[in-house]
């Protein structure tokens, strides 16, 4: 099972690359032995699957039934998904209809890429702040839920 883990920090280029951290590519190759990510929209950023990992996802998507809940997934995050392959360089090509939804356009290229268990989340700086501060603030409203978990 993959397991991406860590936080970066850097930006995209002027053509729109995004660097994928070495530790990120290395994980990939190890679990999977594949240099391909499929990036989707997410909640405040942009999400990056392994490619046989979102193929599994998209499966489980296929087998709902008919309904909104199912409709709104692919408006959401099937529809937008576009599968990126690494440069020599370790970076990815994100089209421009993903860097408008990550806020990653104009002069606003700088991002976070944090691992997050199965995937990679590629976020600005101020969509990471932000994002950490209520999830820290909800974690302090439960102290006892992190105390169980030896936190």
């Amino acid at each position: 099972m993959v397991n991406f883990r860590g936080k970066f920090y850097n930006s995209l280029d002027v053509k729109g690359r995004a660097s994928i951290p070495a530790r990120f590519r290395e994980e990939l190759q190890r679990v999977y032995d594949d240099d391909r990510l499929v990036v989707t929209e997410g909640d405040g950023g942009l999400d990056c699957y392994p490619v046989p990992l979102w193929n599994q996802i998209v499966e489980k998507i296929e087998a709902l039934e008919p309904g909104q809940f199912k409709e709104d997934l692919y408006l959401t995050t099937v529809s937008p998904a576009v599968e990126c392959n690494f440069d020599k360089q370790g970076r990815v090509l994100l089209p421009p209809s993903l860097r408008e939804h990550a806020g990653l356009v104009g002069e606003a290229r700088e991002f976070v890429a944090i691992g997050v268990n199965n995937k990679i989340r590629i976020m600005t700086r101020q969509q990471h702040a932000d994002a950490r501060a209520q999830a820290q603030e909800r974690l302090r409203q439960n102290p006892q839920a992190r105390f169980n978990i030896g936190l």
